[in-house]
């Protein structure tokens, strides 16, 4: 380690501890992240990239009714003066924004291929192009009546607004998902005139409760449709905490196709679900025989989404079918509602329903009172300049002898005192309006238009007070919005076009069970399980020392007769047992698949048994050391790939409980024989020792009848019986005798 001092700072050098310098610029990352990327306004319910899309799009005057623009200039133009980052990840939210199998209410109206519900994205910026959509357009009315704060672009050249103006709460209609730093948030769409009847009650009674407002809001409703299988219970849980999960089911009809036969056609896939996903893990199931009961799946859909799946037989029910492919794809999800927004645009909080639809008409109420407060400031100039109008009509001969004479008209018409209308005493002109009167057109010096300036001026003075009457009463503000609000309610509502609720609600149904058995066709086979793990299935029950081929380097370890509807029980030296169905095993043609695909057995664990499981039955298992129990059938059934735990320690073995006593020998040779009653039945754990060892461990063990002795299987191929077992013979934990002469030198039992 070097000695040498350490440098005194400079200008462009400050010293401070690592972590706090880590920490301090990982926090300004997390709120960059939390408030410039992630999370959604509650107010407009947009983030900033959305945000500026839009208004870059209406300052290229991309009117609903007006012409499209490529979408290479969109995303540049917006890239250029506002958010300086990744063209393509600007194209990329502008083409969510227009594809309405991701937004319930599309705010850009896009030309072109935008993607799909399949997945395909979108064509290049280049083949595409695009407008505002009438959503978006409404986001953004009385932009330019102050209605919002404006902030410097990240060059300081332009200006860009801080919130849009949002005429409807687009958070809660349109959601958002986006996941931040140490913070997520995931917000389900919902139906634009359960929203606004929402606000509209809200409004009415500012302290109604969350359960109060879902009889208005039914629940979300997705551009994609579907069923949400959930209780009443459940939805006002979530609404009120902002956190929860809710299940999202596809909507399926039967179709009758005549003499008894039938299919189900699916119509509507969950949100977010990519279609062409979903019929490859549909077309997995009937390939690797997990629902043996489907036969086929077709996608036969075109603008519309028309799945038909084909059961293998008509016996079965159409509503077990639906439930056994909910469980197995995303024909059913589950949406997990994370109402985590920025308040003020500054502060994240997980919103209740009530929280968000505050944020969004106190916001409202802002942006009406800008409004107000720009209006009155326009009124304010425009009778100054009315004023100004009319008091040249009255003095018009000596306007025009100003105007036409001095060598400084604009100086005389300041100096000159006027009549007024309605006030006896002289008046003096405005600059203002000194500057309008120079400007006049002769044209307008017609008596016809002073009686128009007198009627604009009468009509600006009554809006005038209504504004400030509107400004002072907040009651008269809230009518005002409530007005609003009913106005976009029936422009984008029910009645318009694509308003209609699209997501049924309804509570969950528990359908019996399909069981998967009564649907395998049972047929023999024969499965063989090599030295290296490769397993499969030959059909028939064909000898079990039938000469198979393997892969080069590998041989046979195991083959035994089974039945498709069997369950294989695999049991690894880990202590876990795994199951096997046999009816998907891979076929007998080829040389079969790793097991370890099948199931979750680690490298380091070998494979000690493999059988058919067998209700009722009773087994014998025991570790290495010598240590084992007896388990019953039920309580080694694995549900999951991952296996199920039974034996605590290094596993040796696993043997079919018959008779009444049990033989184990040890790796010193010596056997004992004991009751079988001396073990313990458990469903999980080490077990109790099975014989005493001075060096070495267990080498074998098996179930037998004391009376029918002890027979095994020489290496010549003889049988050899030792009939009398009370040499032995003995209490369990005990060292035991040397093996009878002629037991085999690999210390294994071969029973005939």
């Amino acid at each position: 380690m070097s000695d040498d001092p350490i440098p005194e700072p400079t200008e462009n050098l400050s010293l401070e501890p690592l972590s706090r310098a880590i920490g301090e610029r990982y926090l300004t990352y997390a709120l960059s992240t939390i408030m410039n990327r992630a999370l959604p306004d509650a107010r407009d319910g947009l983030k900033p990239v959305h945000r500026r899309i839009l208004y870059a799009m209406r300052e290229l005057r991309l009117a609903p009714n007006g012409p499209f623009r490529k979408s290479a200039k969109i995303s540049g133009d917006v890239m250029g003066n506002y958010h300086p980052h990744g063209d393509s990840a600007i194209y990329d939210a502008m083409a969510r924004l227009a594809q309405d199998f991701a937004m319930r209410y599309p705010l850009v109206d896009g030309q072109g291929n935008f993607g799909n519900i399949d997945g395909d994205s979108p064509a290049a910026p280049r083949y595409t192009e695009a407008r505002l959509a009438s959503p978006g357009e409404a986001l953004m009315v009385g932009l330019a009546e102050d209605s919002v704060e404006f902030r410097p672009n990240y060059d300081g050249t332009l200006t860009e607004p801080v919130v849009l103006p949002a005429a409807f709460p687009n958070l809660l209609c349109n959601g958002s998902s986006g996941i931040a730093v140490g913070m997520a948030t995931n917000i389900p769409p919902h139906n634009l005139h359960e929203v606004v009847d929402a606000c509209l009650h809200l409004i009415k009674t500012p302290d109604a409760r969350d359960e109060t407002l879902l009889n208005f809001v039914q629940g979300p409703d997705f551009p994609t449709g579907g069923v949400l299988v959930e209780d009443a219970e459940t939805l006002r849980e979530v609404y009120r905490t902002g956190r929860g999960s809710l299940r999202l089911r596809a909507r399926w009809q039967q179709e009758d196709l005549g003499r008894g036969t039938w299919q189900i056609v699916v119509t509507e896939i969950p949100y977010q679900v990519q279609k062409s996903r979903l019929i490859e893990r549909l077309a997995e199931l009937i390939q690797t025989r997990k629902l043996p009961v489907l036969a086929d799946v077709r996608d036969e859909s075109a603008e519309d989404v028309r799945i038909v799946l084909e059961p293998r037989t008509r016996s079965v029910d159409p509503a077990q079918l639906m439930g056994a492919l909910f469980k197995a794809s995303d024909l059913e999800i589950r949406f997990g509602v994370n109402m985590n927004v920025l308040l003020d645009g500054r502060v994240p909080k997980v919103c209740s329903l009530k929280e968000m639809l505050r944020a969004f008409l106190d916001h409202r109420r802002d942006v009406l009172l800008r409004r107000s407060q720009f209006r009155l400031g326009k009124i304010a100039s425009r009778l100054e300049v009315l004023d100004g109008y009319i008091i040249a009509f009255l003095n018009l001969d000596r306007v025009i002898e100003i105007i036409r004479y001095d060598d400084d008209p604009k100086a005389g018409l300041l100096a000159e005192d006027w009549a007024a209308p309605g006030d006896p005493a002289p008046v003096h002109l405005t600059e203002v309006q000194a500057e309008a009167i120079l400007n006049m057109r002769l044209r307008a010096l017609r008596r016809l238009e002073e009686i128009e300036l007198r009627a604009e001026r009468d009509a600006l003075l009554a809006e005038q007070s209504e504004l400030v009457a509107l400004v002072a009463d907040e009651g008269l503000q809230w009518t005002r919005i409530k007005e609003e609000l009913r106005e976009v309610r029936d422009r984008f509502g029910k009645s318009a076009p694509g308003g209609a609720r699209r997501t049924d609600i309804s509570a969950r149904v528990d359908v019996q069970p399909l069981d998967m058995d009564s649907m395998i066709e049972r047929e023999p086979v024969t499965v063989i399980l090599s030295q290296m793990g490769w397993i499969r299935a030959l059909k028939g029950h064909q000898p079990l020392d039938a000469e198979v081929k393997f892969r080069d380097g590998d041989g046979p370890f195991m083959s035994l007769h089974a039945e498709t509807t069997d369950k294989l029980m695999l049991f690894g030296s880990n202590g876990r047992f795994y199951t096997l169905n046999a009816h998907e095993l891979p076929g007998g043609r080829g040389l079969g698949e790793p097991v370890r695909l099948l199931v979750d057995l680690p490298n380091d664990a070998a494979i000690v048994d493999l059988f058919p499981w067998r209700e009722g039955r009773k087994y014998l298992i025991a570790s290495r050391p010598g240590d084992g129990f007896i388990v019953n059938a039920g309580d080694i059934l694995a549900q999951t790939k991952s296996g199920k735990q039974v034996l605590n320690g290094e596993a040796l073995l696993c043997r079919k409980v018959e008779g009444d006593h049990v033989a184990c020998v040890g790796q010193n040779r010596k056997m004992l024989v004991f009751a079988l009653s001396e073990l313990p039945e458990m469903a999980r754990g080490k077990g109790v020792r099975l014989q005493k060892f001075k060096d070495g461990g267990l080498s074998d063990a098996v179930c037998l009848t004391l009376a029918e002795g002890l027979r095994w299987r020489e290496s010549g191929g003889r049988t050899r019986t030792e009939p009398d077992l009370t040499e032995w013979l003995g209490k369990r934990a005990t060292a035991g005798r040397m093996a009878p002469r002629g037991f085999p030198r690999d210390n294994r039992f071969d029973p005939v």
